[in-house]
This record gives structure tokens, C-alpha cells and sequence, in this order.
């Protein structure tokens, strides 16, 4: 069931104005802090929960993206059952050397959970990696997609992307 209240409460809590440079270089007049709502445990499980009708009913995995994907991932795999992945942005070079901690996922379907997208930059990253590694993935649940409305920043990797909320559904939300 939608919760008709998380757009007004996430962007009470997160959106900022000011100059801000995203991950892909692009210079933005408003920023969302999704650690904001990640750090209060209330808005936390409203975006959980509200993920969990979003993933394809054939998820074995959960992909959380470091690091704001992680917690999100982590609350989650504790509603569903699931486990989850952390994945990093690059593999670490000591100890087991992996790119994403958790169960094995050569042959597993994997639905990535983000926070953030607008160009879908460290989504693409990580689903190429992970494709490499020999997972299936196919879809990405983020909390907020600001990416242009009507277009899918990540069909050049053939990755759908499900999102909480979108930039429009927060600007309309907008107090």
C-alpha cells in the first residue's frame, strides 16, 4: 500500500537548495541528502517497506550499493527474509579481495537497491561488475530517481529501474 505521506516527509527532511556537484559531474540547484531519512529509523522503514512491493518476485539477492544503498538493503533483507549484499565501489585489495560481501552470486538473480539516481552512474558500474562475476541482474529499486521523467538512464545496460518516489512526485510534495 502507497504511502501517500513519504514524498511530503522525505523532502521536509532532505531536500537542500543551493549549488551542489553530483556523482556525474552535473552541477544541481537542489541536492537530496538521502542520508537524512537513512538515519531516521521511522522514514527508513517507510522506504523499505514501500521496496519491498517493488522487487521482481524472483529476487534471491539484495544489492546494496556502498554506501547509502546498504542500509536501505539491510532493512530491507530484514522485512523480506532475504539475504543482502553490500557491494562496493571498487573490490578491496586485501583480505578476500570482493567486490560485493555476502552469499555467492555466480547464477543468482540480484535486484540492486540505491538510494539516489539521476544518471545511474555507480548502478551501471556495479551491474557490469556484477554481471561479470556471473550474477543476474536485471532490475534496481532506488528510494529516489531524479533522473528526467519518462527516461530510463540505465537502458544502455538493459536495467530496469523501479523507484520509491521521483524528483516530480517530491517537487510536488514540495512545502
Amino acid at each position: 500500500m502507497a504511502d501517500p505521506t513519504l514524498a511530503a516527509d522525505i523532502d521536509a527532511i532532505c531536500r537542500l537548495t543551493g549549488e551542489f556537484t553530483l556523482r556525474s559531474g552535473q552541477v544541481a540547484d537542489t541536492y537530496f541528502d538521502k542520508y537524512l531519512f537513512e538515519a531516521d529509523p521511522s522514514l527508513l522503514d517507510r522506504v523499505a517497506t514501500q521496496m519491498v512491493a517493488l522487487l521482481p518476485p524472483d529476487t534471491e539477492l539484495l544489492g546494496g550499493l556502498e554506501m547509502g544503498g546498504i542500509p536501505i538493503a539491510t532493512m530491507v533483507s530484514a522485512k523480506t527474509g532475504m539475504s543482502a549484499l553490500f557491494v562496493r565501489k571498487q573490490a578491496k585489495e586485501y583480505g578476500t579481495c570482493k567486490l560485493a560481501e555476502g552469499p555467492d552470486i555466480a547464477g543468482r538473480r540480484v535486484t540492486l537497491i540505491e538510494d539516489v539516481i539521476t544518471t545511474g552512474g555507480a548502478v551501471r558500474d556495479a551491474t557490469q561488475a556484477l554481471r561479470a562475476a556471473g550474477a543476474v541482474v536485471e532490475t534496481v529499486v532506488c528510494a529516489i530517481d531524479r533522473s528526467p521523467a519518462g527516461e530510463n538512464p540505465l537502458a544502455d545496460v538493459d536495467l530496469e529501474v523501479r523507484s520509491v518516489l521521483t524528483r516530480a512526485q517530491l517537487d510536488a510534495a514540495q512545502g
